[in-house]
């Protein structure tokens, strides 16, 4: 079985303004229901909430790929589809092919679609 390292922007590093009827609880409430989903599907996955910041988001990386082999790793809409998390997303994506050679990537739309996500490639 494959080993996934799920990667999304930490609950609390989120502006919320920019997201009407979503709050920091909510969004949270979101991540554990889909890591249980993950978990009850049978996938070996890893989960990494990190923050905006790219150089402390590549250390938290780093650590993470330091405690094992992961063969895809799943990064998250917010980190993607925000204009500003662009630099974030380089740094992302540029650390695990170095880090990590031979990763795989997919990419969901919310938490709710990471299993498709990772179904696409598992």
């Amino acid at each position: 079985m494959a080993t996934i390292l799920t990667i999304g922007l930490h609950p609390n590093a989120i502006d919320y303004t920019r997201h009407p009827g979503l709050d920091e609880a909510t969004l949270t409430a979101r991540i554990e229901r889909g890591d249980a989903a993950l978990r009850a599907a049978g996938f070996d996955a890893v989960s990494c909430l990190i923050g905006t910041d790219p150089d402390a988001a590549e250390r938290t990386i780093r650590e993470r790929l330091s405690e094992g082999t992961f063969d895809l790793a799943m990064i998250g809409g917010g980190v993607r589809m925000a204009p500003e998390h662009t630099l974030l997303f380089e740094r992302l994506i540029n650390v695990l092919v170095a880090t990590a050679p031979g990763i795989r990537f997919c990419f969901n739309t919310s938490p709710e679609t990471t299993i498709d996500a990772i179904g696409r490639w598992v």
